[in-house]
């Protein structure tokens, strides 16, 4: 009920941004008209079409953008003849007699005196507008569209779209029955009904042309998002109570999801683990790695822990020394370990770099490649990294989200071991760890963490501190903020900013950042070209030193020969606000996101 209430405000919302006006005239060509009968079919149609499409679109992939692309140019066809009509009345009548004489009754749209309206033509012009109607993924609306792209198709997704275009709905129906009274007004003192008419059809034939053109989509939308997403961020933290930002992003996710098993099963011993769900297929996988696929009715008899990891996040790759030490320790047990490589950048899904990371790594366990999220689906998981424990049985008994816990983790694996007849198991002494782990295995240094991960792309970029902020989706010159207070960041030099990532344009770039932790890592790539980027790494304005992280030399110098994470800092005496500086010296590497440690 929440999630609604959210979702029909967001909509409401939508009224305040300057993408909704390429949809305004075809709206308000019924506002002289009456509003049961016209205007309230049209927002109708509207709604429930933008409603079927947008929930296509987030789970049926490519074919559906495709088929409404097509029903999209059918739309702006069918209102430009709309507008047309309305501004050239002679032609709507030589457009409009074959079709009157065939039963179809479009002359309706373009003819309000003296005829009765017919509900139908509105509900069918408010379907045409809502297959143009792209309203600006703001905060609320992203949440929806992001939720229905990673678990699928449901009921739910379908009422999260219906109320959030209910809402835009509600806000234009009160514009409507304001405008119709104005006109009403204008016609009665200034008899300039037909202008009015004129004007709307002119104002119609505009908005087609800019939806055409694709300005509804482009300039529109990214102006609204300075109307209405600080309003919307509001309304998601005041209704949602949503925690304050933990010193590490997904640490603060895991708290949040802490299970009530974790709670039960406390560390003072073993205690009854609840049974919290049936291992899923285990199908969807494009390829498996170390492995042929495995299946959930193929595992009956082995304790099986899932382990959902990506190949650039730091928590996991902090906490893969513990799961490769539990897959060695109790294979011969009966444990099967099973990591689930879901990806969250787009260079995470080329399959090539998942076998040599997964080589790099050491990770000699079955790797399933989770590219299309059905296995992170099935599991109705949302965390890196999550592990889940699953009995002989088959059942899922325990799980764990982000970092920590490992001495719990392991007595969970002895305890269900113990339950499937392996006795031994639970004699073997836990809490050993990986003592040797190294570079970014290393445990992080919570207690210094001042700084969160902070993505550079701009559909999650926060603290961005250079002059003019961010431009979208084009070379721009940017210049590092003089004096960044602690968590700010911003580019200097000509970058091109995605939603994902931000790539150097220009011969050579700078990214600073503020930050407090002992660790530094930057997750990076080379540009489309594949060749490796030289940089030069600053702390204070110096070179690291005995401060430098693995990838760089005590000089600064390092080279991005690859995408992934990159540990740039790693401080050995005391943490302070620093200022971090790298340096590119080639163009096009693709800068992704700062974790620390």
């Amino acid at each position: 009920m929440l999630l609604l209430v959210l979702a029909y405000l967001g909509g409401a919302l939508t009224i305040l941004s300057p993408c909704i006006l390429p949809v305004l005239p075809f709206v308000f060509s019924r506002a002289d008209q009456p509003f049961v009968r016209s205007g309230l079919p049209l927002l109708a149609g509207m709604a429930l079409t933008f409603a079927g499409v947008a929930t296509l679109a987030a789970v049926g992939g490519g074919w559906v953008t495709q088929a409404n692309q097509y029903g999209r140019w059918l739309a702006i066809a069918l209102l430009a003849v709309f507008g047309l009509t309305l501004l050239l009345p002679r032609l709507a009548d030589r457009l409009m007699h074959p079709l009157v004489s065939a039963g179809s009754r479009l002359s309706a749209f373009a003819q309000a005196d003296g005829q009765q309206v017919r509900p139908g033509s509105s509900f069918l012009l408010g379907i045409a507008t809502g297959l143009l109607w792209a309203p600006c993924a703001g905060p609320i609306l992203g949440l929806v569209l992001t939720g229905a792209a990673l678990r699928g198709a449901s009921v739910g997704t379908t009422l999260l779209l219906v109320a959030y275009a209910a809402g835009a709905a509600t806000s234009l129906a009160v514009a409507l029955l304001i405008g119709g009274r104005v006109f009403t007004a204008m016609k009665r003192s200034l008899g300039a009904g037909e202008w009015v008419r004129r004007g709307i059809g002119a104002a119609m034939l505009l908005g087609v042309a800019a939806i055409a053109l694709g300005l509804d989509t482009g300039v529109l939308a990214r102006v609204s998002t300075v109307a209405t997403e600080g309003i919307e961020q509001h309304l998601v933290d005041r209704l949602s109570a949503r925690p304050a930002p933990a010193q590490d992003a997904q640490a603060s996710a895991a708290m949040t999801a802490s299970s009530g098993a974790m709670m039960r099963a406390a560390l003072g011993g073993p205690a009854a683990l609840p049974v919290e769900g049936q291992l899923p297929a285990l199908t969807g996988a494009v390829q498996w790695l170390n492995s042929p696929p495995l299946t959930a009715e193929g595992l009956r008899g082995k304790v099986v822990l899932v382990d959902f990891w990506t190949y650039s996040c730091i928590n996991c790759l902090r906490t893969l020394p513990y799961v490769k030490a539990w897959a060695e320790k109790y294979r011969d047990q009966g444990l099967v370990v099973i990591g689930v490589h879901a990806p969250e950048f787009a260079f995470e899904r080329n399959i090539d770099n998942v076998k040599k990371a997964t080589h790099d790594l050491g990770i000699d366990y079955p790797v399933a490649v989770d590219n299309n999220y059905a296995i992170w689906r099935a599991f109705n998981n949302q965390y890196w990294p999550a592990h889940y424990f699953i009995d002989a049985q088959g059942q899922i008994r325990f799980h764990h989200f982000g970092e920590g816990e490992y001495a719990k983790s392991e007595q969970v694996i002895q305890q269900l071991l113990a339950e499937a007849g392996h006795a031994g198991a639970a004699k073997v002494a836990t809490g050993l760890g990986p003592a040797g782990a190294q570079g970014v295995q290393m445990a992080a240094d919570k207690a210094e963490i001042q700084s969160g991960e902070t993505y550079l792309g701009y559909e999650r970029a926060d603290n961005f501190a250079s002059p003019g902020g961010q431009a979208q989706d084009k070379a721009h010159t940017y210049t590092a903020p003089a004096q960044p207070a602690l968590n700010d960041w911003g580019l200097a030099g000509t970058w091109k900013v995605g939603a994902e990532h931000a790539t150097l344009a220009g011969a050579s770039g700078r990214i600073v950042y503020r930050f407090h932790a002992r660790d530094l890592h930057l997750v990076l790539g080379p540009g489309k070209d594949g060749k490796p980027v030289r940089f030069r790494v600053t702390i204070d304005g110096a070179a690291p030193g005995d401060a430098h992280g693995t990838d760089v030399a005590a000089d600064g110098s390092g080279t991005v020969t690859e995408q992934r994470l990159y540990q740039l800092v790693r401080q050995n005496g005391k943490v302070a606000d620093r200022t971090f500086a790298i340096e590119f010296l080639d163009a096009g590497v693709e800068a992704y996101a700062f974790t620390f440690g």
